[in-house]
C-alpha cells in the first residue's frame, strides 16, 4: 500500500512538473524581438552646424508587444527620441538621434536601447566627422 502511495505521488509530481514547464516554455515563446535595420550610422563627412538628425528604423518580430522603456547616450551631444507606445508584432517603429553637428571633428558616439525584448539592452552607434562649412 505504501509503495503504491509512493508511485502514485511520483507520477503525480512528474506530471505537475511537465505542466510547469510547458507553461514556462510558452510564455518564452511570446517575447519581444527588436531587429534593427542597420546598428550604425554613418553620417560621412557633414559641415558643421548641419541637421544631425537620423533615423534608426526597428521591426519587433517576436510575438509580444515591444515596449522601450529607456534609450541612453554616450553624452549630453546625442539626444534620442521614441515613441513611448508599445510596437505590436510585426509592426515598425523609429529611433530618432540628433547630433549636435556644431562641434568640429570626428565622432563615435553609442545609443543604448533598454526594452522589454528577449535582448534587453541593444547597443547602436553613430560616427562621422563635421568639418567647418567654406
Amino acid at each position: 500500500m505504501k509503495r503504491t502511495v509512493n508511485i502514485f505521488f511520483a507520477v503525480l509530481l512528474m506530471g505537475v512538473t511537465s505542466i510547469v514547464q510547458a507553461q514556462d516554455l510558452a510564455m518564452l515563446e511570446k517575447v519581444a524581438i527588436i531587429n534593427f535595420e542597420t546598428e550604425v550610422v554613418d553620417y560621412g563627412t557633414i559641415i558643421q552646424g548641419s541637421d544631425g538628425t537620423k533615423v534608426f528604423t526597428f521591426t519587433n518580430t517576436g510575438k509580444a508587444p515591444l515596449v522601450i522603456s529607456e534609450v541612453k547616450t554616450s553624452c549630453g551631444c546625442t539626444v534620442p527620441s521614441y515613441s513611448k507606445a508599445a510596437i505590436l508584432p510585426g509592426k515598425q517603429g523609429e529611433l530618432e538621434i540628433k547630433y549636435d553637428t556644431k562641434r568640429l571633428g570626428s565622432f563615435t558616439k553609442t545609443i543604448t536601447v533598454i526594452s522589454n525584448a528577449k535582448v534587453i539592452k541593444k547597443t547602436l552607434k553613430i560616427k562621422g566627422t563635421v568639418v567647418a562649412a567654406k
